[in-house]
């Protein structure tokens, strides 16, 4: 069951939502060659407890951090470190903000200084996909045509999908039903209606589609060593048609 939110819970999602979009943009102005990605995390929870909120993902599943910091080849859950960010690097953001128990969730990736034009073309069309896969979410379409939005876009610009992560439902819970894949055909799995939330996220990659997970148990990895980029935003499905509450 997909849950249908009302009025009350919205706000909530909404106030999440704009905090962690907050930390977004916050935490672009400190992203720079010689910042650690254990630093943006102290930023991120000083700021989400400053509001009144708690960082969704410290200690979810025991998972050590405010933020995930997904650096280059690294596609999601990379866990912030002491390593300083470089000149030309890549960092995937992903920031999770719990507001009176209720979820927002999003992610955008972050150039460090100057990247190349390959690089750039990366993000500027995960970002693309992302954004093709929000107007899909719309009253009377289906989960997957969300899916085969952001999947075409990637995949006809060269580029590979992730398949062992997706984006989802969210509200009470950071993850609700349904998954909603970055790939595969549309017309596929439950109709949407008004009052559903999901947090939409392609993971693109710039070589092959495969990913491994590291020792730590959490950091995903691209097989091929190649960079990755992650965006998402939190959306609430309505008459009117997509919301980004992110």
């Amino acid at each position: 069951m997909i849950p249908i939110k009302n009025k009350r819970e919205i706000e909530k999602i909404r106030k999440a939502s704009r905090i962690a979009s907050e930390v977004l943009l916050l935490l672009g102005k400190e992203i720079c060659p010689g910042v650690t990605t254990l630093e943006l995390d102290r930023i991120a929870y000083d700021f989400i407890k400053r509001k009144g909120a708690e960082p969704a993902f410290k200690g979810y599943r025991n998972y050590p951090a405010t933020l995930c910091t997904s650096v280059n080849g690294e596609v999601v859950h990379g866990i912030p470190s002491s390593v300083k960010l470089k000149e030309s690097d890549i960092v995937g953001i992903d920031v999770g903000v719990c507001f009176d128990h209720y979820y927002g969730d999003s992610t955008r990736t972050f150039p460090v200084g100057a990247i190349s034009p390959e690089v750039s073309r990366l993000l500027e069309v995960t970002r693309e996909a992302l954004e093709l896969g929000i107007r899909k979410a719309i009253v009377g379409n289906r989960v997957s045509d969300i899916s085969y939005a952001i999947g075409s876009h990637a995949e006809k610009e060269g580029y590979s999908v992730v398949r062992e992560f997706v984006g989802h439902g969210i509200g009470k819970e950071l993850h609700e039903e349904p998954e909603i894949p970055n790939f595969g055909p549309s017309g596929q799995g439950p109709f949407l209606t008004s009052g559903m939330v999901f947090a939409i996220e392609p993971m693109v990659n710039m070589g092959r589609k495969g990913i491994k997970i590291l020792k730590n148990g959490w950091t995903a990895v691209t097989s091929d060593g190649k960079p990755s980029a992650h965006f998402e935003d939190t959306v609430l499905i309505s008459e009117d048609g997509p919301e980004v509450l992110t």
